[in-house]
C-alpha cells in the first residue's frame, strides 16, 4: 500500500511539474474562473512608434542575441508572430507558446496557446502623451477546476505579472535610449 501511495504521489508531482512548466496545458473548461491581469500603466519618454518598434522587432524581425534565452520565434508574418517564451521558475524553465498580433502603432495583443493555464490574453495599448508614450498593459487569465484553479491562477498571475514588469522595464530603457539618440 505504501509503495502504491509513493508511486501515486510521484505521478501527481510529475503531472503538476508538466503543467507548471507549460509542457502540458490542461483545458477542460470545467469550473472555469477568469481573473484580470493589471491594468498597469507605464510612462515612457519616447514616441509611441519607437516603443512599438522596441516591442515588435524581436518578433517581426531578427531576435537579438540577448533575448534568445527568453524568446524563440517559430513563425513570423508582417503583423503576427508565433513565439515561445521561456521564463525561469522555482521548479525549472517554463515554456509558453503565444500568438502575438501587432496593430501599428498603438496595440500589441498576446494570446496564450500553450502554457500553465488554459486561457490567457493580454494587450499593450500605446498612446501618445506630452512626455512620450503611455503604455497600458492589461489582460485576463483563466483556469479550470473552481477553487483549485483559482488558487493555481493566483500563483501563475504573480509570476506572469512580475515577468511582464521586468520585460517592460527593459522596453522602457531601450525605447528611451533610442529616443535620446534620435534627439541628438
Amino acid at each position: 500500500m505504501t509503495r502504491r501511495l509513493l508511486v501515486a504521489a510521484a505521478g501527481v508531482v510529475g503531472a503538476w511539474r508538466l503543467v507548471a512548466t507549460g509542457t502540458v496545458t490542461v483545458d477542460v473548461g470545467i469550473g472555469r474562473s477568469l481573473r484580470p491581469l493589471g491594468p498597469v500603466t507605464w510612462r515612457i519618454a519616447a514616441p509611441p512608434e519607437v516603443v512599438f518598434d522596441v516591442v515588435a522587432e524581436p518578433y517581426l524581425r531578427r531576435t537579438p542575441r540577448a533575448l534568445r534565452e527568453k524568446l524563440e520565434v517559430w513563425e513570423r508574418g508582417s503583423d503576427m508572430a508565433l513565439a515561445a517564451h521561456f521564463t525561469p521558475t522555482a521548479i525549472g524553465k517554463a515554456t509558453t507558446l503565444e500568438a502575438v498580433r501587432f496593430e501599428r502603432p498603438g496595440r500589441i495583443d498576446f494570446r496564450l496557446l500553450r502554457g500553465p493555464v488554459p486561457h490567457l490574453s493580454e494587450s499593450f495599448i500605446l498612446q501618445a502623451v506630452e512626455s512620450g508614450t503611455e503604455l497600458r498593459w492589461s489582460g485576463e487569465l483563466g483556469t479550470d477546476f473552481w477553487a483549485l484553479g483559482r488558487w493555481w491562477g493566483s500563483r501563475v498571475a504573480a509570476v506572469w505579472e512580475a515577468t511582464v514588469r521586468t520585460a517592460l522595464e527593459m522596453v522602457t530603457a531601450e525605447a528611451e535610449r533610442r529616443a535620446a539618440s534620435r534627439r541628438r
